[in-house]
């Protein structure tokens, strides 16, 4: 298959023709709930991290979310701009929550982020992410990110596959020193509080 006859088609983070519209969990939080960390120690959205993002992240009606950070000098690329990779990191840590009104564990698999203007230091990033579509375990979804506040200038947008697993795709493949700290103390994960295992 040619590039072109690919790009008709649609590329891996498009949904497919027989994919369906995502349906909010009965079980979701209201929107306006800050979800808060999915992990104490995650780099995104960690508490726990002194140089994390540190990302708040609340729930939004429908299957989306909204989210924000404030890049630190701790996350600088060039002099006094946001590192590219810390902005797909955020992308990432945003999208990855919209699953969880989809009330599925889910794992990143394919990322695109396009980087539209530089985000200086001191900026707060206002992430809104969404599902557009569901097909079989793969959930389709989007963000933009904008500085300035939430209807401010567009800086970045995403688009993302994630593939929903059970948690055992965690236990299993996870650090076994972590999984047991976090199975000794669920309230570091949010999955583990709200999840049994084999779900």
């Amino acid at each position: 298959m040619s590039q072109s006859e690919a790009a008709q088609k649609g590329g891996p983070t498009d949904p497919p023709a027989d994919a369906v519209a995502p349906v909010r969990h009965q079980d979701a939080p209201p929107p306006g709930t800050n979800l808060g960390p999915h992990y104490t120690h995650c780099f995104g959205c960690g508490d726990q991290q002194p140089s994390g993002l540190h990302l708040e992240v609340f729930a939004d009606e429908g299957v989306a979310v909204t989210a924000q950070f404030e890049v630190t000098a701790a996350h600088q690329g060039a002099p006094g701009l946001a590192h590219g990779g810390l902005l797909a990191c955020a992308f990432d840590e945003a999208l990855g929550s919209v699953n969880w009104l989809l009330r599925t564990p889910a794992v990143t698999g394919r990322l695109e982020t396009d980087y539209l203007k530089p985000v200086p230091v001191g900026s707060v990033v206002y992430i809104t992410a969404r599902c557009v579509g569901v097909a079989g375990r793969k959930a389709y979804l989007r963000a933009e990110g904008r500085i300035g506040g939430p209807e401010g200038e567009l800086v970045a947008r995403a688009a993302a596959l994630f593939i929903q697993v059970k948690l055992t795709h965690f236990t299993e493949h996870g650090r076994p020193e972590d999984v047991a700290l976090v199975m000794a103390d669920p309230d570091q994960h949010r999955s583990l509080r709200a999840f049994e295992i084999n779900p």
